[in-house]
């Protein structure tokens, strides 16, 4: 009889959290997308201020320019080891960021720069036609994960 041992699966020292929702590309959908993302990291027990103006900058910047009416977009959050992912997926793979240096008295303009400020890395992914994402990484620290 041939018998084979399966090995243990490895077990991860630190949790794997997710939270991902569609939302409306409208200014309503942007702020709810804040304000969803503020409660989900705070039940974290992880940092708010940075990835909270994170999510806030893309969800605007997905409501503003990658809204296409009638299609949603998505807010993730990930967190693996010691790093938070912030995703926002639109359905506007033809509209890619830029870092735009606005003029000094603009209004706007200033979205990604202040993304580029505050995430240790940022960037963007096409996906599946029309959908894009525009991702920002922020490290947390092992330190300020709960436990269990």
């Amino acid at each position: 009889m041939n018998q084979e041992t399966a090995a243990p699966h490895p077990q991860l020292g630190y949790p794997i959290r997710n939270f991902s929702v569609p939302l409306s590309p409208t200014p309503r959908g942007a702020r709810l997308a804040r304000l969803l993302a503020v409660e989900q990291l705070r039940s974290w027990e992880l940092p708010l201020e940075a990835p909270s103006q994170i999510v806030a900058e893309l969800a605007a910047n997905a409501a503003t320019h990658g809204r296409i009416p009638g299609r949603d977009f998505r807010l993730t959050l990930y967190v693996v080891g010691d790093t938070l992912r912030i995703e926002v997926t639109d359905t506007r793979g033809d509209r890619l960021p830029w870092l735009n240096r606005a003029e000094p008295h603009a209004d706007s303009g200033r979205g990604l720069l202040l993304v580029e400020a505050l995430a240790d890395r940022w960037g963007v992914t096409s996906g599946l036609p029309p959908r894009k994402t525009v991702w920002a990484e922020v490290d947390v620290g092992r330190t300020r994960h709960p436990q269990g």
